[in-house]
């Protein structure tokens, strides 16, 4: 029910187009799963780090220098842009990283401060030094053919297809991601921290160590993620704002309930409900902007089942104390 609509058969535009269209939604995917995977494992340390969003623009512009500047032969060129993109944005998530676990600085006002230098940062660098002056725009120089991530396919039915083998890494990253939260220590440490923080420290978990991990494998999630982005649907660095891949990014991890086997469902949908927005903006004149209304209304059942949560914990409390004290009572009672 859901899909079978980008497979109607039609006489005058045949199979081929909603295949393409189907292709287009799972290359979309690709960045908003990175983002999710990256919240993910923040949101489980119970770390509000909404770094992402700054982390996919500069993993995407450290991957481009790479892709640029790096002569490198074909099969490890686009491997070493994508990790040293990783890399740079795991190495500046340490910033909000450390100031939580040392100095209990919000990680949450400190990573959305950081998400607008990184992008004026960039915006400087680019304009200042790295342009490409013979363009129109403000845009680097063309990437070197050896760090293109090539398309799945390429024939007639997808001719011009967005969707590069970056899709099969992000299926990949999530199983990883998956096994590393729940088949080993520091993903269940990290799990642990974001349940309940004071029980881990007197438990003997290195609380700081793991807020810092979970951040830091945030971070390089979402770098890999940009690098990827820009070097399977880019040919040269353009972007002039943060794209939004971080905010959705946000969206998919609370559908998926910071599990990250369910990212790529969430991620799927969102990546639907963005089709669909622009094609009934197209052909029906629905308002484009119904895809921002719908992650606003999941962000406020977010929001409220945050708000009504310790609500929750104290009835839970106040029964049990209730139970207690009519068992003590019946015990008197019977004494």
């Amino acid at each position: 029910m859901l899909i079978g609509p980008l497979f109607r058969m039609s006489e005058k535009k045949g199979t081929s187009f909603e295949a393409k269209r189907f292709t287009e939604i799972l290359a979309a995917m690709i960045p908003t799963t990175f983002t999710g995977l990256s919240v993910c494992i923040m949101f489980a340390a119970n770390q509000f780090n909404m770094g992402a969003e700054g982390g996919i623009m500069l993993g995407a512009f450290v991957s481009a220098m790479a892709a640029i500047y790096l002569p490198l032969p074909a099969g490890l060129h686009p491997v070493v842009a994508v990790l040293l993109g990783g890399l740079a944005v795991g190495i500046v998530m340490l910033i909000p990283a450390v100031l939580k676990a040392k100095l209990n600085v919000s990680e949450m006002v400190c990573s959305l401060m950081l998400n607008y230098i990184i992008m004026y940062v960039i915006k400087f660098m680019m304009n200042t030094y790295l342009a490409d002056k013979s363009k129109g725009q403000i845009m680097s120089y063309p990437f070197r053919e050896t760090s293109v991530i090539a398309p799945i396919v390429n024939n007639k039915i997808f001719s011009g297809s967005k969707l590069t083998w970056g899709f099969v890494i992000a299926i990949i990253a999530v199983i990883l991601c998956g096994l590393f939260m729940y088949r080993s220590r520091w993903g269940y440490a990290i799990r642990m921290i974001g349940i309940n923080q004071d029980f881990s420290k007197y438990s003997g978990m290195n609380v700081a160590g793991t807020i810092i991990l979970s951040q830091v494998v945030g971070g390089f999630l979402a770098g890999a993620g940009g690098g990827i982005e820009m070097l399977g649907r880019y040919n040269a660095f353009s972007w002039s704002a943060l794209p939004g891949y971080g905010w959705t990014g946000i969206t998919i991890a609370i559908l998926a309930g910071n599990n990250p086997y369910m990212v790529p469902l969430a991620a799927f949908f969102m990546a639907y409900l963005s089709k669909g927005c622009d094609l009934m903006a197209t052909y029906a004149k629905v308002p484009a902007q119904l895809i921002s209304i719908v992650q606003g209304v999941i962000f406020l059942f977010f929001a409220a089942d945050q708000f009504l949560s310790g609500y929750k914990q104290k009835l839970v409390v106040q029964s049990a104390q209730e139970e207690i004290a009519r068992e003590n009572a019946m015990k008197a009672q019977e004494g």
